[in-house]
């Protein structure tokens, strides 16, 4: 069961104050060999090793501290900072073990380029490194080899070969008695020896005895599972708690952490890094093809491009999962703790160079249907007796075959016919559906769109009706159409409000249009049937009169006041009448204070955070949301809501019917034509052309043995089975949880089939299935070897974000991490090889885990921090709500690319780097991008070159950080830079803003919070010293 794996190197070997105290070993002492040195600057003894002949390592160079002891925050990247390399070899081995680099370095940037010189670096920092405020503990003397025991190594197990790098370990709990092991006079006043220079470390396994331990007031007991009330994020906890997760690791020293020689901190090449996992993967796998044929099959990771064939499983665009291999049992799975999610999206856009999926029409018969359990014919049911009937893979129903349907079966038990049929050889595929899943059986008509447009003063006076008026003229040629169709079949109407309504007869057969006025907003009504929604080439010019008569109707107006609920309900109303579904597009400059129902208040008060009462920040106000929501989903009326505030609108309850019935919530704070104008265009473009599907019905259909337990996303459901959606877009995933409720088959795997019943643009009913196969393993390591990080950071934001509707924030930080701690601790106990307990093991598959849950924590939504605005807050919330893995990768680990790495005569980008201030550098220029911000940052020293030929200015001095869109020139700079924006942007569904910054300049803050392995403007651990307090959590879990 042991697997050989990857050992990485967080700050913890060597005693830290303030990470509490760590029980000794877990397991055997391994068998392996283990670096026993770290050191300051001084000379290093022999140290003598049970497992051979002491050792000999000469002086280490010596080098100024890089960080402070008490900085809050990495200085930015120079050469100059970079670690010193030293050397050392491994006691009792002759043999010199291999490393892998884990950051955006080459070997090259090393003194020595051998194969151990990557470890070396990490030497001198570990030694007189110094955590602080994940407890109180103060540092304990440093060479006891009772204490220190073998060196921390994390490692991450997986399908590498095992790399051992130097290690960290935790320091002993306040009350261990320890003999100090360097002089007294060496010692700082209150006798807490600091890391001594040159400090050896046995190798002898740690002897409980050895150590005397005392239970300390106030701490959890050394053994067995860590206590949880008050919480790991935000409780009681050892030491200076305040905020999240305590008092930061790296925080100025308090009194128990008494002052010793300046410190270092770990390099973060030596900790697993996110862009080497994505570059690798991209080196593995990029641009190669990916069969869907094998079940339980893990795809490349999101960010590798790759072309995908569908060989009977969905595609990976339309399914990812948590884990390709789930638990056969639920105490297993319990054991784990990993999640079993699927993020379904079942609209994705396919690149042009794969099959589109397939129309499968069986007529007036309809589809194919188990008898029992109503799974719809796929590649996963079993044709038996010659052919005339099949077993159902789902419920194991034995079910004749329709005559119509009937084939022979080949020597091998498959139909003649399997690769003609698309449900019976590819894992998607759409069923024509029959007059039997259209509502009162009747073919539904074709959906429209209806405009809604605020003009009050506030809106009139930003200049944003006209703005809309202007490229709606040219955006209703480009309405989402049906295959092959030369015109869309939408219809389309227009109203506009303040604190009353206007419709508009729009009949082809006028010159002008028609306003009617309804004042009466306490009970909506639509005034006229025909001419509301017109078809958009009948009715061209017009819809064009009205659309330039707008803004000059409204110049004048002195209404300040508007309504908001009372224009979904006219909306409504009107597909109601019209006995159709469709979609509003609400643009919206304010908070909706007229006296009319859903009428809101302003009650932001961040008073309430870090309360108990802080979840009622992202709760509707009004329960009145809610039954519109449900009303809106009952009627296929899909909401999309276009926000221009200028102060709080309370995102919470105006996204609550966008969220509910699948649509789009859109935010532009203190909107200016100028720097704003094309961003909220482009953001309306796409929204109005994306490929959509209305009045949907989602189900998903599992195997015996588990069953689908909860979804999140943006969707309505009723009931525990049926996802109800007034419309799903390219762009929107469900992620669905799955629980056993027997024992799975390793023979007969888990299989998920997602059955979507919608209607699309033209009017007609179709079925969209999805299909896929996962192994199942009574073993942990085919648990873990298979899972994929990227869902999971999906699935545990969405489920956090939801949590917090109804816990506090603490005690959902705390069960994040405590998972976290869980997942990787049943890792360590069951598939790992007997080793040390100061090393940190991951698995290979998660060894980013840490680093992604600690982005998650940061996120404005989770860290309750009163400088946050509480529409930020609430507006990320639902952004995250219904992304998509591509979408949570992106934006909880943003994108650093150096632009001045560019290769102007390839098409590639340049790799990026990871998000730390330590990568940026006076002399480059880097683009950020996360899916919804877009940030160009400038170095004091950038090339005067670049500069030119981006922004065609002399110098950096002259350079306009109010541009949004950079000049389009034409010169290879220019062309490359441009190009790679274009590339990022048509990634995301937003079309994100670009914002240029200067170095060294205030603006230049927002873009630091976006430097997610750095500790967080707001709040928030450092990479390196989150990954610390997770190691320390999992040691108290294992002991």
């Amino acid at each position: 069961m042991s697997q050989q794996g990857y050992i990485t190197t967080p700050p913890y070997s060597q005693g830290q104050p303030g990470m509490g105290g760590y029980p000794t070993g877990f397991g055997s002492a391994t068998s392996q060999p283990h670096y026993g040195h770290y050191g300051g600057t001084g000379p290093l003894k022999p140290v003598s090793s049970p497992h051979g002949p002491s050792i000999s390592v000469g002086h280490s160079p010596t080098s100024p501290p890089q960080f402070g002891q008490t900085s809050l925050q990495n200085g930015i990247y120079s050469p100059g900072n970079q670690m010193p390399s030293y050397a050392v070899s491994s006691p009792g081995s002759g043999q010199t073990p291999s490393f892998q680099f884990h950051g955006s370095h080459p070997q090259s940037m090393y003194q020595n380029t051998s194969p151990p010189a990557f470890t070396q670096q990490v030497i001198g920092q570990i030694g007189a490194m110094k955590i602080s405020g994940y407890g109180s503990s103060q540092a304990p003397s440093q060479s006891d080899p009772s204490l220190s025991g073998p060196p921390l190594q994390p490692s991450f197990q997986g399908s590498q070969p095992q790399q051992r790098l130097p290690p960290i370990s935790s320091p002993p709990t306040q009350g261990m008695s320890v003999a100090p092991a360097v002089p007294t006079a060496t010692m700082p006043p209150g006798g807490a020896a600091p890391p001594p220079a040159g400090m050896n470390i046995s190798h002898a396994g740690l002897n409980q005895g050895s150590v005397g331990y005392q239970q300390v007031p106030g701490q959890p007991p050394m053994a067995g599972y860590l206590q949880q009330q008050g919480g790991i994020y935000g409780g009681q906890q050892r030491g200076v708690q305040s905020n999240y997760p305590g008092t930061y690791p790296g925080a100025p020293a308090t009194g128990a952490q008494l002052a010793g020689p300046q410190q270092k901190k770990l390099d973060p090449d030596s900790i697993p890094s996110p862009i080497q996992v994505i570059e690798e993967d991209k080196l593995r796998r990029s641009g190669q093809l990916f069969a869907t044929n094998t079940r339980g099959q893990v795809p490349p990771l999101v960010t590798t491009k790759c072309v995908v064939q569908d060989q009977g499983n969905a595609s990976p665009r339309f399914i990812r999962c948590t884990t390709y291999c789930f638990p056969s049992t639920a105490d297993m799975a319990k054991q784990s703790q990993i999640p079993l999610a699927a993020v379904i999206k079942p609209f994705a856009t396919l690149p042009a160079n794969e099959a589109p999926v397939c129309v499968v029409s069986h007529r007036e018969t309809g589809p194919i249907r188990c008898n029992r359990c109503k799974a719809y014919m796929c590649p996963l049911m079993q044709f038996i007796e010659g052919g005339r009937r099949y077993q159902c893979g789902f419920c194991s129903c034995v079910n004749e075959v329709p005559p119509f349907y009937f084939q022979h079966l080949d020597h091998m038990g498959r139909r003649l016919d399997q690769y003609d049929k698309p449900e019976l050889s590819l894992g998607s595929y759409e069923f024509m559906a029959t007059l039997d899943y259209c509502k009162n059986s009747k073919p539904p008509n074709p959906p429209a769109f209806i405009f809604m447009i605020d003009v009050s003063y506030s809106s009139i006076k930003i200049g944003c009706v006209k703005l809309i008026c202007e490229e709606l003229k040219t955006l209703l040629d480009k309405l989402p159409r049906a295959d092959q169709a030369e015109t869309s079949a939408i219809r389309v109407g227009f109203v506009t409000y303040n604190k009353v309504l206007h419709f508009y007869n729009l009949k082809s057969s006028l010159a002008q249009p028609q306003m009617l006025v309804v004042s009466d907003v306490g009970e909506m009504f639509v005034p006229l049937l025909d001419g509301f929604l017109v078809n958009v080439q009948e009715s061209r010019n017009v819809i064009n009169n009205l659309l330039d008569q707008i803004p000059e109707m409204f110049a004048e107006t002195s209404e300040s006041e508007t309504v908001f609920a009372p224009v979904i309900q006219a909306g409504l109303e009107a597909m109601k009448a019209a006995e159709c579904s469709g979609k509003l597009f609400i643009f919206q400059s304010s908070l909706p204070t007229a006296e009319a129902p859903g009428k809101l208040r302003n009650r932001d008060d961040r008073k309430l955070v870090n309360t108990d009462k802080e979840k009622v920040l992202f709760q509707s106000q009004s329960h009145f949301y809610e039954t519109l929501a449900k009303d809106c989903v009952a009627n296929s009326c899909c909401v999309d809501v276009f926000l221009f505030p200028n102060q709080f609108v309370d995102v919470s309850t105006m996204g609550v019917v966008p969220l509910a019935t699948g649509g789009s919530l859109y935010k532009y704070n203190n909107f200016q034509i100028q720097p704003d104008g094309e961003h909220f265009l482009n953001d309306l473009r796409k929204d109005v052309q994306k490929s959509i599907g209305f009045d949907a019905i989602m189900r998903v259909r599992t195997n015996t043995g588990f069953r689908a337990t909860e979804f999140l996303g943006s969707m309505y459901m009723n009931n525990t089975t049926d996802v109800e959606l007034a419309a799903i877009d390219c762009d929107k995933a469900i992620t669905v949880e799955f629980k056993h409720d027997d024992k799975l088959s390793e023979e007969n795997g888990a299989l998920i089939q997602c059955a979507l019943l919608y209607t699309n643009v033209a009017g007609q009913r179709r079925l969209r299935i999805h299909n896929l196969a996962l192994n199942c393993s009574s073993q942990h390591t085919d648990l873990y070897k298979s899972c994929e990080t990227d869902a999971l950071i999906n699935f545990f934001a969405k489920s956090a974000y939801k949590a917090i509707l109804n816990q506090p924030l603490k005690t959902v930080r705390e069960i994040l991490v405590n998972q976290t701690a869980h997942i990787l601790a049943c890792y360590r106990k069951n598939c790992a090889s007997p080793s040390s307990a100061g090393q940190l093991i991951l698995p290979e598959a998660m060894k980013l885990l840490p680093v992604y849950m600690n982005c998650l924590l940061k996120s404005y939504v989770l860290l309750g921090s009163p400088d946050i605005p509480t529409d930020e807050r609430t507006f990320q919330r639902l952004q995250v709500t219904s992304m998509d893995v591509v979408g949570t990768q992106s934006f909880f680990y943003p994108r650093l690319v150096p632009i001045h790495k560019m290769d102007v005569n390839s098409e590639e980008i340049p790799a990026a780097v990871r998000c730390s201030e330590e990568r940026l550098a006076d002399g480059g220029i880097f683009l950020l991008a996360n899916g919804i911000n877009m940030f160009l940052w400038l170095g004091l020293n950038s090339p005067p070159e670049l500069i030119q030929g981006i922004f065609n200015v002399p110098t950096f001095a002259h350079i306009n950080t109010d541009l949004t869109s950079l000049p389009e020139l034409d010169n290879p700079y220019s062309k490359k830079i441009r190009m790679i924006i274009d590339d990022i942007r048509s990634q995301s569904p937003y079309s994100m803003k670009l914002i240029i910054l200067k170095q060294k300049e205030k603006s230049e803050g927002i873009f630091r919070q976006f430097l997610v392995e750095d500790k967080g403007i707001h709040g928030g651990a450092s990479y390196v010293d989150f990954l610390c307090y997770v190691h320390k959590e999992i040691r108290q879990l294992l002991t």
